[in-house]
């Protein structure tokens, strides 16, 4: 009996381990579900939540390229706001068109995973704070390149002279229904068939893994540690450009409340289905389960300035979690 039991229990935790970020997904629908069934489990209230987890499972989905090498970028929050901040400029400053535009902010955006990866690649300076370090960096930047303020339409610029462009429509529809769920779904896509179906995407878990067995085997190390980072920040800008289409305009630190979460739910989602390393459709169930419990929270009417307490602990079972395993 004992033997029997003992292996009930081990299937139990096994599966929990598994599946337990689904699991917990759908006990907290339950629960506030039960609270307040005429407001949580609607229609509406689903799209407000899958809507709020949009930016942050974009961002996300950069988070699981640099936790995949087993390094963590912190500059990814940053990465956003300068990306919001430079297509901000770029379209209400200078009237550049949108497509050249959001093609310059992606190569500068990109420039930042270069200037990462370099610090920890060629300098060897652990990922935390080369990617610490950078966020100052280009913090300090993107604040000197925005005047120290917020940047919006019809503003008065430097001088008097009032801003001569706007941000076009079409751009600002990607920040709405049903355009932020396609670009959403399409970079959750993306990032699961790289690693799932590409040779680049297994190379870089091998390197996460162990990267003196990737050495001997002939993969370059610090190549694919490079499109880690990189990737990270090209994401960041992605969620960027969503976050200056759905506002409208630039905010000083626009993206980095969104880099918290982001993490969080990274780490959360690397248990699920037993992966047990990164991956894409864990990091948006990880994203699902911090939208869930922020959203119920908000309703049952926990103060908005206490969620950092619930995401903060949240983070840090998820991150206990995985170093135990």
């Amino acid at each position: 009996m004992n033997a029997q039991l003992s292996k009930k229990i081990h299937r139990v935790a096994e599966f929990m381990a598994n599946w337990g970020t689904v699991v917990v997904i759908i006990l907290l629908i339950a629960v506030f579900s039960s609270l307040m069934p005429n407001i949580f489990p609607t229609r509406a209230n689903f799209t407000t939540i899958l809507r709020s987890i949009c930016i942050v499972s974009i961002m996300a989905m950069g988070k699981t390229f640099a936790i995949a090498v087993d390094g963590i970028d912190l500059s990814i929050g940053i990465a956003a706001t300068f990306s919001c901040t430079l297509v901000t400029a770029l379209f209400v400053w200078y009237a550049v068109p949108t497509p050249i535009a959001i093609l310059i902010v992606i190569v500068a955006a990109m420039a930042i995973g270069l200037c990462n990866s370099f610090i920890i690649v060629k300098l060897k300076v652990p990922p935390m704070l080369a990617t610490l370090s950078m966020s100052f960096f280009f913090e300090g930047l993107y604040l000197t390149l925005a005047g120290g303020g917020a940047i919006s339409e019809t503003m008065h610029m430097v001088g008097g002279r009032q801003a001569i462009g706007t941000i076009s429509t079409a751009f600002k529809s990607i920040g709405r229904q049903p355009w932020i769920f396609i670009i959403t779904i399409a970079c959750v896509a993306f990032v699961h068939i790289f690693f799932e179906h590409t040779k680049a995407g297994r190379y870089i878990y091998i390197v996460g893994d162990n990267p003196t067995v990737a050495r001997l085997s002939g993969i370059s190390v610090g190549l694919y540690k490079t499109v880690a980072y990189v990737m990270c920040s090209f994401f960041g800008c992605i969620a960027g450009l969503v976050i200056c289409a759905r506002t409208g305009g630039a905010q000083i630190g626009s993206g980095t409340g969104y880099l918290m979460p982001s993490v969080a739910a990274t780490f959360i989602g690397v248990s699920l289905a037993g992966k047990k390393k990164a991956n894409a459709l864990g990091t948006f169930f990880g994203a699902m389960l911090v939208g869930i419990l922020e959203n119920g929270l908000t309703m049952v009417g926990v103060p908005y300035y206490s969620l950092n307490i619930v995401k903060g602990a949240v983070l840090a079972i998820a991150v206990t979690m995985n170093y135990m395993r």
